[in-house]
């Protein structure tokens, strides 16, 4: 069998938070692409039933299912649903995430544990759901959404509570793959750069950085949704077996400098 054929992932099945819009929709697409059946799972249910239909149209099976991922009954229920629909869950895309740019002096508590409870708790949640379906089933693959965040400071928004969330959803990936190693659940987690999702390009706060964003990254540019696929279908995919506890930076080489 070539490389191509062990990349395609025909016959499982995933769920991808945060999968109605932006990285998460782009990953869907690419997982279902590649032939898995795929469920979107996202607060927003309108969002999420949209992006399900265009999905549906690639001759897969799809579900749309709304989920806060701080809520563990609604995470639980939600991965139940996932198997029903589908008969076995093979690739958790766990990447709902939230940003906050709230100087950490002036930060309350409220927006601390607001960042974290959806980060690193929410990736918690969704990661544990579906670790103990694949342990239960005899393997999977658990692929988190950290950020170059998690190795280096943003500048000039100030960003505390994303910065560290994403730090130990990289710590909190490792250490889920050494525990999870010897049932044959593989745990990795990719770390994107700047990318041009459309809540990025229409957040009019953010306009004035973008240009600052391009000029630090020595490719000269953010990088797009679509540049994250290879590595999620790499690492959702068999040939990838060897590979768990990793964090793989895109970012344009932003962290190098």
């Amino acid at each position: 069998m070539g490389i191509l054929e062990r990349l395609r992932l025909d016959g499982k099945s995933a769920f991808v938070t945060g999968g109605a819009r932006g990285i998460g929709k782009s990953i869907a697409i690419a997982l279902a692409e590649a032939g898995a059946n795929v469920a979107i799972v996202d607060v927003d249910i309108e969002t999420s039933e949209k992006t399900a239909e265009e999905i549906a149209r690639l001759g897969v099976k799809t579900i749309s299912v709304k989920t806060d991922v701080t809520d563990e009954a609604q995470v639980e229920l939600m991965a139940n649903q996932v198997v029903s629909a589908f008969g076995k869950l093979d690739i958790a895309f766990c990447n709902a995430g939230i940003c906050i740019n709230t100087p950490a002096a002036e930060m309350t508590l409220e927006e601390w544990k607001k960042v974290m409870d959806v980060n690193l708790t929410g990736v918690f949640l969704t990661a544990r759901a579906a670790g103990r379906m694949m342990i239960a089933q005899g393997g999977g693959s658990i692929i988190n959404t950290a950020s170059m965040s998690g190795h280096i400071v943003n500048y000039p928004q100030p960003q505390c509570a994303y910065n560290a969330s994403k730090a130990a959803v990289i710590q909190l990936t490792k250490s889920m793959a050494v525990e999870w190693a010897q049932k044959n659940v593989r745990v990795n987690s990719i770390s994107p750069g700047y990318i041009c999702t459309d809540l990025v390009l229409n957040a009019p706060h953010l306009t004035p950085l973008i240009e600052q964003w391009e000029a630090a990254t020595p490719v000269r540019r953010m990088g797009r949704p679509d540049e994250l696929q290879a590595i999620a279908i790499f690492l959702a995919g068999d040939s990838s077996a060897f590979t768990t506890g990793a964090d793989f930076v895109i970012d344009g080489a932003f962290t190098c400098v």
